[in-house]
Protein backbone atom coordinates (compact mmCIF):
# COMPACT_ATOMS: atom_id res chain seq x y z
CA UNK A 1 0.00 0.00 0.00
CA UNK A 2 2.58 2.31 0.63
CA UNK A 3 4.34 1.82 -2.91
CA UNK A 4 0.49 2.41 -4.12
CA UNK A 5 0.46 5.70 -2.09
CA UNK A 6 3.74 6.84 -3.37
CA UNK A 7 2.36 6.30 -7.19
CA UNK A 8 -0.61 8.33 -6.71
CA UNK A 9 1.10 10.87 -4.98
CA UNK A 10 3.47 11.31 -7.96
CA UNK A 11 0.92 11.43 -10.17
CA UNK A 12 -1.07 13.93 -8.30
CA UNK A 13 2.42 16.11 -8.28
CA UNK A 14 2.46 15.51 -11.86
CA UNK A 15 -1.23 17.07 -11.92
CA UNK A 16 -0.60 19.80 -10.34
CA UNK A 17 2.68 20.69 -12.29
CA UNK A 18 0.85 20.72 -15.39
CA UNK A 19 -2.23 22.56 -14.61
CA UNK A 20 -0.49 25.58 -12.58
CA UNK A 21 1.73 25.74 -15.81
CA UNK A 22 -1.24 26.38 -17.73
CA UNK A 23 -2.06 29.36 -15.39
CA UNK A 24 0.89 31.12 -16.39
CA UNK A 25 2.96 29.08 -19.20
CA UNK A 26 6.00 31.06 -18.46
CA UNK A 27 7.51 32.26 -15.13
CA UNK A 28 4.89 30.09 -12.54
CA UNK A 29 5.60 26.63 -15.30
CA UNK A 30 9.44 27.37 -13.28
CA UNK A 31 8.14 27.92 -10.17
CA UNK A 32 6.25 24.59 -10.30
CA UNK A 33 8.47 22.58 -11.68
CA UNK A 34 10.86 23.35 -8.78
CA UNK A 35 8.02 22.55 -6.77
CA UNK A 36 6.94 19.30 -8.29
CA UNK A 37 10.74 18.39 -8.02
CA UNK A 38 10.54 19.10 -4.07
CA UNK A 39 7.42 16.96 -3.57
CA UNK A 40 9.16 14.31 -5.36
CA UNK A 41 12.23 14.06 -3.05
CA UNK A 42 10.10 14.68 -0.40
CA UNK A 43 8.59 11.31 -1.60
CA UNK A 44 11.52 10.04 -2.30
CA UNK A 45 12.78 10.10 1.43
CA UNK A 46 9.51 8.28 2.31
CA UNK A 47 9.90 5.63 0.00
CA UNK A 48 13.59 5.02 1.04
CA UNK A 49 13.03 5.26 4.85
CA UNK A 50 10.30 2.62 4.26
CA UNK A 51 13.61 0.58 2.72
CA UNK A 52 11.68 0.65 -0.58
CA UNK A 53 14.64 1.74 -2.48
CA UNK A 54 14.35 0.38 -5.86
CA UNK A 55 11.75 3.39 -6.31
CA UNK A 56 13.03 6.00 -3.85
CA UNK A 57 16.15 6.27 -5.84
CA UNK A 58 14.64 7.22 -9.36
CA UNK A 59 12.14 9.53 -7.72
CA UNK A 60 15.14 10.97 -6.20
CA UNK A 61 16.91 11.54 -9.25
CA UNK A 62 14.02 12.93 -11.32
CA UNK A 63 13.20 15.15 -8.77
CA UNK A 64 16.88 16.44 -8.65
CA UNK A 65 16.26 17.25 -12.16
CA UNK A 66 13.31 19.20 -11.94
CA UNK A 67 14.50 21.84 -9.61
CA UNK A 68 17.62 21.74 -11.58
CA UNK A 69 20.86 19.96 -10.56
CA UNK A 70 22.84 18.69 -13.20
CA UNK A 71 24.70 15.35 -12.81
CA UNK A 72 27.78 15.86 -14.97
CA UNK A 73 27.04 13.33 -17.31
CA UNK A 74 26.21 9.97 -15.07
CA UNK A 75 22.62 10.09 -16.51
CA UNK A 76 21.96 8.97 -19.65
CA UNK A 77 21.79 12.03 -22.25
CA UNK A 78 23.31 14.18 -20.07
CA UNK A 79 26.62 15.81 -21.19
CA UNK A 80 27.57 17.82 -18.81
CA UNK A 81 25.94 21.43 -20.05
CA UNK A 82 24.84 23.98 -17.78
CA UNK A 83 21.00 24.39 -18.55
CA UNK A 84 20.68 27.19 -20.66
CA UNK A 85 18.10 30.24 -18.93
CA UNK A 86 14.73 30.50 -20.72
CA UNK A 87 14.97 33.52 -23.32
CA UNK A 88 11.88 34.87 -25.86
CA UNK A 89 12.17 35.89 -28.93
CA UNK A 90 10.21 39.03 -30.28
CA UNK A 91 10.92 39.44 -34.46
CA UNK A 92 8.77 41.97 -36.17
CA UNK A 93 9.71 43.74 -39.55
CA UNK A 94 12.98 46.05 -38.55
CA UNK A 95 13.94 44.38 -35.23
CA UNK A 96 14.72 40.97 -33.54
CA UNK A 97 14.59 40.90 -29.89
CA UNK A 98 15.62 38.50 -27.44
CA UNK A 99 13.83 38.71 -23.60
CA UNK A 100 15.93 36.82 -20.93
CA UNK A 101 13.69 35.78 -18.00
CA UNK A 102 16.06 35.46 -15.51
CA UNK A 103 17.90 38.65 -15.96
CA UNK A 104 14.77 40.49 -17.53
CA UNK A 105 17.75 41.73 -20.12
CA UNK A 106 16.50 42.93 -23.48
CA UNK A 107 18.71 42.71 -26.17
CA UNK A 108 18.31 42.79 -29.81
CA UNK A 109 19.53 43.76 -33.57
CA UNK A 110 18.63 45.67 -36.24
CA UNK A 111 17.06 43.89 -39.44
CA UNK A 112 16.14 46.23 -41.99
CA UNK A 113 17.43 49.73 -43.03
CA UNK A 114 20.56 51.69 -43.17
CA UNK A 115 21.05 50.05 -39.49
CA UNK A 116 20.34 46.30 -40.72
CA UNK A 117 23.42 43.99 -38.57
CA UNK A 118 23.83 46.36 -36.05
CA UNK A 119 23.18 44.89 -32.39
CA UNK A 120 21.30 47.69 -30.14
CA UNK A 121 23.64 47.33 -27.24
CA UNK A 122 26.28 49.14 -29.47
CA UNK A 123 23.97 51.70 -31.31
CA UNK A 124 23.91 55.54 -29.43
CA UNK A 125 20.77 56.79 -27.97
CA UNK A 126 20.04 59.36 -30.21
CA UNK A 127 20.40 57.38 -33.66
CA UNK A 128 17.66 54.80 -32.06
CA UNK A 129 15.77 57.57 -30.59
CA UNK A 130 15.91 58.70 -34.86
CA UNK A 131 15.59 54.88 -35.76
CA UNK A 132 12.37 54.87 -33.81
CA UNK A 133 10.42 57.50 -36.48
CA UNK A 134 10.87 55.33 -39.38
CA UNK A 135 9.67 51.72 -38.34
CA UNK A 136 6.24 50.19 -37.97
CA UNK A 137 4.09 50.99 -34.88
CA UNK A 138 5.53 47.52 -33.45
CA UNK A 139 8.58 47.88 -34.23
CA UNK A 140 8.52 51.27 -32.50
CA UNK A 141 6.73 50.28 -29.37
CA UNK A 142 9.33 47.46 -28.86
CA UNK A 143 12.35 49.49 -29.49
CA UNK A 144 10.76 51.99 -27.14
CA UNK A 145 10.51 49.27 -24.73
CA UNK A 146 14.54 47.90 -25.21
CA UNK A 147 15.09 52.03 -24.91
CA UNK A 148 13.02 52.64 -21.09
CA UNK A 149 15.25 49.78 -19.72
CA UNK A 150 18.72 50.71 -21.14
CA UNK A 151 18.45 54.61 -20.17
CA UNK A 152 15.17 55.21 -18.13
CA UNK A 153 15.33 59.12 -18.80
CA UNK A 154 15.97 59.02 -22.32
CA UNK A 155 12.01 60.74 -23.12
CA UNK A 156 13.04 63.22 -21.07
CA UNK A 157 16.51 63.97 -22.68
CA UNK A 158 14.82 63.41 -26.26
CA UNK A 159 11.72 65.70 -25.48
CA UNK A 160 13.16 68.05 -23.16
CA UNK A 161 14.27 70.62 -25.80
CA UNK A 162 11.16 70.54 -28.13
CA UNK A 163 8.86 73.96 -28.17
CA UNK A 164 8.62 77.08 -29.85
CA UNK A 165 6.69 76.38 -32.74
CA UNK A 166 5.11 73.04 -31.00
CA UNK A 167 6.66 69.53 -32.95
CA UNK A 168 10.22 70.74 -34.18
CA UNK A 169 13.04 69.25 -33.74
CA UNK A 170 15.31 69.70 -30.96
CA UNK A 171 19.13 71.03 -30.70
CA UNK A 172 21.09 68.31 -32.33
CA UNK A 173 24.11 67.74 -35.05
CA UNK A 174 22.52 68.27 -38.49
CA UNK A 175 20.79 65.86 -39.95
CA UNK A 176 21.67 64.63 -43.37
CA UNK A 177 19.73 64.04 -46.24
CA UNK A 178 20.04 60.18 -46.17
CA UNK A 179 19.39 60.05 -42.96
CA UNK A 180 15.68 62.62 -43.41
CA UNK A 181 15.09 60.06 -46.59
CA UNK A 182 15.00 56.97 -44.24
CA UNK A 183 13.43 58.83 -41.58
CA UNK A 184 10.64 59.09 -44.01
CA UNK A 185 10.55 55.86 -45.66
CA UNK A 186 11.85 57.14 -49.03
CA UNK A 187 14.07 56.10 -51.60
CA UNK A 188 16.99 59.04 -52.52
CA UNK A 189 15.52 61.28 -55.21
CA UNK A 190 11.60 61.03 -54.56
CA UNK A 191 10.26 64.21 -55.40
CA UNK A 192 8.32 66.92 -52.88
CA UNK A 193 4.27 65.06 -53.70
CA UNK A 194 6.22 62.04 -51.94
CA UNK A 195 7.88 63.38 -48.95
CA UNK A 196 4.82 65.36 -48.38
CA UNK A 197 2.82 61.43 -48.48
CA UNK A 198 5.44 60.05 -46.68
CA UNK A 199 5.38 62.70 -44.03
CA UNK A 200 1.60 62.91 -43.30
CA UNK A 201 1.65 59.50 -43.59
CA UNK A 202 3.84 59.06 -40.41
CA UNK A 203 2.30 62.39 -38.69
CA UNK A 204 -0.73 60.37 -38.34
CA UNK A 205 1.22 57.76 -36.91
CA UNK A 206 3.09 59.47 -34.47
CA UNK A 207 -0.05 61.16 -32.76
CA UNK A 208 -0.15 60.19 -29.14
CA UNK A 209 -3.35 57.75 -29.42
CA UNK A 210 -0.54 55.83 -31.92
CA UNK A 211 1.89 55.70 -29.05
CA UNK A 212 4.16 58.48 -30.79
CA UNK A 213 6.23 61.39 -28.90
CA UNK A 214 7.04 64.73 -29.01
CA UNK A 215 10.22 64.26 -30.21
CA UNK A 216 10.07 61.57 -32.79
CA UNK A 217 7.17 63.97 -34.36
CA UNK A 218 10.03 66.71 -34.40
CA UNK A 219 12.55 63.97 -36.17
CA UNK A 220 9.65 63.61 -38.99
CA UNK A 221 9.27 67.49 -39.05
CA UNK A 222 13.08 68.25 -39.29
CA UNK A 223 13.52 65.05 -42.25
CA UNK A 224 10.57 66.77 -44.09
CA UNK A 225 12.51 70.27 -44.27
CA UNK A 226 15.66 69.30 -45.24
CA UNK A 227 14.67 67.12 -48.26
CA UNK A 228 11.81 70.38 -49.22
CA UNK A 229 14.99 72.63 -48.92
CA UNK A 230 16.94 70.21 -51.23
CA UNK A 231 14.38 70.39 -54.15
CA UNK A 232 13.95 74.17 -53.51
CA UNK A 233 17.61 74.62 -54.19
CA UNK A 234 17.31 71.70 -57.40
CA UNK A 235 14.56 74.03 -58.71
CA UNK A 236 15.91 77.05 -60.74
CA UNK A 237 14.16 80.09 -60.68
CA UNK A 238 12.26 81.37 -63.17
Amino acid sequence: MTLLGGVIFFGLALYILKQFAKADPRLLSRYAKKGGGAALLLVAGFLAVRGHFETAIPLGVFGLSLIGWSFGGLLPGSRGRKTAGRSSTVKTAFLDMVLDHDSGRLSGRVTNGALAGQELDSIELPKLAGLAVAVDPESRRLLEAYLDRRAPSWREHAEGDTGGRGARAPARGPMTEQEAYEILGLQPGAGPDDIGKAHRSLMKKLHPDQGGSNYLAARVNEAKDILMRGHRRQTPSS
